[in-house]
């Protein structure tokens, strides 16, 4: 190959088109994908040098058009007869896109079979994360996990926090969502894991989940069903859930379908930097049915007076507490 024509990369760059040009063989880029590979192609010359060679070998192959070949990519020095040097072109073409998009088709296989992150998120904050299998991540603020991919499974490790998971089918590799005190595992459907300091809660949109507590402490999960594991192991029995209330967390919302005071008191503190308490006794079991925004519970604060006989008190340390009015 004429190298003052078309000069080649180094074999790290080299494998690097080649896999992108095999992802976007397979499906056209977008998002996420898309913004990566521009970033790539932006970061040196010889990046963009080495995919365009991998296209003009491909476009060549598919044209069947040697002295157009021998323009773009290969001037051939030596004198061969013209039906012998289609015939050679077109071997040669084919020959090395097939070896260069089987080498990235392989790094991109591996790449989905074996693959790590961990991520974080602070108080507040919401993200997305797209998984290289196709799955779909929304990540809850205060949240804490690890991912850990494998050609037997998919694992994710929830060490705290709130993801609604949206998984890819792959009935060859379960994904096993692990919380230290019992499991979730599926093999493609969507539902919500939240792991607060004492219990795991699980609840079902669509597919269904195998909830796995300690020892044989388990549950089978159906579209609008939930269950907890407590901090001992143990699965309770499935229990309805309303999915779009207990996710509502993705767009900004907290919605209490007559729930106890004590429990919007928990939820609403995952949102606060000081914490939220309620009074004990009779008013902890008061009764509450509203929405508000997660990103504003002051507001919460201000209205439940209004709502429920009640009242808040400041404190010195800026922790906030329900008293009864």
């Amino acid at each position: 190959m004429n190298q003052a024509i078309c000069p080649c990369g180094n074999d790290a760059v080299r494998d690097q088109a080649a896999e992108w040009f095999a992802r976007g063989r397979d499906a056209p880029l977008a998002g996420e994908a898309l913004a990566q590979f521009d970033a790539w192609r932006a970061e040196h010359p010889q990046h963009q040098h080495e995919y365009d060679l991998l296209r003009c070998l491909w476009g060549a192959a598919d044209l069947l058009q040697p002295e157009r070949l021998e323009a773009l990519c290969a001037p051939d020095p030596v004198r061969v007869l013209p039906g012998r040097r289609r015939l050679l072109h077109q071997a040669l073409a084919a020959g090395v896109v097939a070896a260069a998009v089987g080498l990235g088709w392989f790094g991109w296989q591996q790449h989905q079979l074996n693959y790590q992150d961990q991520l974080q998120t602070g108080l507040g904050e919401r993200r997305q994360l797209s998984l290289p299998d196709g799955s779909q991540l929304e990540i809850n603020g205060r949240t804490r996990l690890q991912v850990r991919f494998s050609a037997g499974q998919r694992d994710i490790l929830l060490e705290q926090g709130e993801v609604m998971f949206s998984v890819a089918h792959d009935t060859g590799r379960p994904f096993v969502v692990n919380t230290g005190n019992g499991s979730v595992t599926v093999t493609g459907t969507r539902f919500d894991v939240r792991r607060d300091a004492e219990q795991t809660r699980v609840a079902v949109e669509q597919g269904s989940v195998r909830v796995q507590g300690q020892g044989d402490s388990l549950a089978l999960l159906s579209p609008g069903l939930g269950a907890h594991i407590d901090a001992q192991g143990r699965v309770t029995q499935p229990y309805a859930v309303d999915p779009a209330a207990v996710t509502a967390w993705r767009q900004g919302k907290l919605v209490f379908n007559d729930v106890a005071l004590s429990d919007v008191v928990q939820e609403v503190s995952r949102y606060r930097e000081h914490p939220l308490r309620v009074a004990p006794g009779k008013i902890a079991a008061l009764r509450l049915s509203s929405s508000f925004s997660s990103d504003d519970t002051d507001a919460l604060l201000r209205a439940l007076p209004s709502i429920l006989p009640v009242a808040i008190q400041q404190h010195a340390d800026g922790s906030s507490e329900i008293i009864s009015k």
